[in-house]
């Protein structure tokens, strides 16, 4: 290495360290990953045949021409699609066929091969997915559904792959502010609503899927270039950040990756059963919102597609606020010795979950009110994004070895409850789009989201269990364990 480069790879490491390299492109990676999902949530209004022609909402005349009545969007000559309300809620809930199938596999195949390659690939194949979606839409409705469930297959990989890059990266004091990089996919949601509201009115629905999924492939680009699997098998890490590490983690993450899962202790743990059914229960009650949020602004509040997009984004806003804010909060409670991890983890979980479900009861007698409806909501997920101090890093605390395993297997139980979310909806406003079957949605919300808070209250739990490191059934080589060795090699 020339002398200049070493000078410009000295200024590069001055400037940021990789671990914020990691925590940058980790938040962009989430806020894409749910930009790539979401991204349809908005964009199917715009797509579905309409002849509603109140308060000033978007009409289609007879050539499938969109015409606002109160925006001054640019009419777009575009396909419009035929579908009733359950075919529309089909097209929103088959993504998650495909992504139950990928949830477990994918937290076990990034324990093994790195979380790196995995979180990469599934974001990089769905990003080019994204880009035909249109294509898709255009040449049969059988054919979008088919790049629908592929989408979710790839997506599903991408978030318990995170927690083994977590196990290896980051210290278990800061776990908490990291794990609020996941809940960056709310500010991607956010961040998207608007300009899908605007890119639709003046360049139709088609261009928000050609915009996110050129995105993705570029951020994808950047991943894979700064981006690796240990600090040991990076090329730029100073002696420095590398000996932090691997002193903060010690030996509660293996030098060498486990073989195999001990299922029969996994599975009988009541700390690894209280974030599967927290997590299945809270996620139920997030996806109703993400979903069909934008559908209800538009059949009940009578908000045209750029205001859909605008206040839609909202609580996405408020909820990424809470998961740094909480997340910060939790680690330096940790810290100080303040609280126990067992105990920041259920105050939390406890706040997350009871405050949204008794704003959704709120929401069933003033939900009817559109200024009353968006407030409520964005402060049930304003408080939501709590749960990255709660749960949803409580994996690593309890056995980083199988944090991608546990949040698999409680990303799988949310996947069921995504798709019976959006079955949910479908039956209960199918030929009733009325607030009165919303009422019935509320309920059912809040009844999930405190029931979440107190199964966690009860069997929830921060200590490192005995489990996480089991022996070996079998003689692995060195030489196949390599990644991950932490950083014990220059001791």
């Amino acid at each position: 290495m020339s002398n200049t480069e070493k000078g410009g790879l000295h200024r590069v490491r001055n400037f940021l360290s990789c671990r914020q390299v990691l925590n940058l492109l980790t938040m962009l990676g989430f806020m894409l990953n749910y930009a790539l999902r979401v991204n349809l949530t908005i964009a199917i209004v715009d797509m579905v045949q309409t002849n509603d022609t109140s308060s000033g909402n978007a009409t289609l005349t007879g050539n499938g021409t969109a015409v606002n009545g109160n925006s001054h969007s640019v009419d777009v000559n575009e396909e419009r699609f035929p579908w009733d309300s359950y075919q529309t809620n089909f097209v929103l809930g088959c993504f998650f066929w495909g992504y139950i199938l990928t949830e477990l596999p994918g937290g076990r195949l990034a324990e093994l091969i790195g979380g790196r390659r995995v979180f990469g690939h599934s974001m990089l194949w769905a990003s080019l997915l994204t880009l035909i979606t249109p294509l898709a839409a255009h040449i049969n409705y059988v054919v979008l559904i088919v790049v629908r469930v592929v989408l979710g297959f790839m997506l599903g990989a991408s978030w318990p792959a995170i927690h083994p890059v977590a196990a290896v990266w980051i210290p278990p004091m800061e776990r908490s502010k990291f794990m609020s990089n996941m809940m960056a996919s709310s500010l991607g949601a956010a961040i998207t609503m608007p300009i899908c509201g605007y890119l639709i009115s003046v360049a139709g629905w088609a261009s928000v899927f050609y915009l996110t999924g050129a995105v993705g492939l570029l951020w994808s680009l950047a991943w894979f270039t700064f981006v690796y699997e240990t600090p040991a098998t990076h090329p730029r890490i100073s002696a420095e950040e590398r000996r932090e590490i691997e002193e903060a983690i010690g030996t509660s993450t293996s030098k060498k990756r486990p073989s195999h899962v001990p299922w029969g202790q996994l599975l009988c743990s009541p700390a690894v059963w209280a974030i599967i059914i927290c997590h299945g229960l809270a996620v139920f009650g997030f996806f109703t919102v993400v979903n069909q949020l934008p559908t209800f602004m538009s059949k009940i509040l009578l908000f045209d597609i750029k205001k859909n997009g605008l206040f839609s984004s909202l609580p996405y806003l408020g909820k990424y606020v809470m998961a740094v804010a909480s997340s910060y909060l939790a680690d330096y409670l940790r810290k100080k010795g303040t609280l126990s991890t067992t105990a920041t983890r259920k105050l939390f979980t406890t706040f997350a979950l009871v405050i949204p479900g008794l704003l959704m009861i709120v929401q069933v007698f003033l939900g009817y009110d559109a200024t009353w409806s968006v407030t409520i909501f964005s402060l049930a997920l304003f408080a939501h994004g709590a749960v990255t101090a709660g749960y949803l890093g409580n994996g690593l605390d309890i056995a980083p070895n199988f944090g991608g395993t546990i949040f698999g297997l409680a990303n799988t139980l949310s996947s069921f409850g995504g798709f019976l979310s959006t079955w949910m909806v479908g039956a209960l406003t199918y030929k009733d789009e009325s607030f009165h079957s919303w009422q019935i949605v509320f309920w059912i919300l809040a009844a999930t989201y405190i029931s979440g808070a107190v199964v966690f209250a009860i069997l929830g739990s921060g200590e490192l269990q005995p489990w996480n490191n089991p022996p070996e059934r079998v003689k692995i080589s060195d030489i196949n364990q390599e990644e991950g060795v932490p950083l014990k090699n220059e001791k």
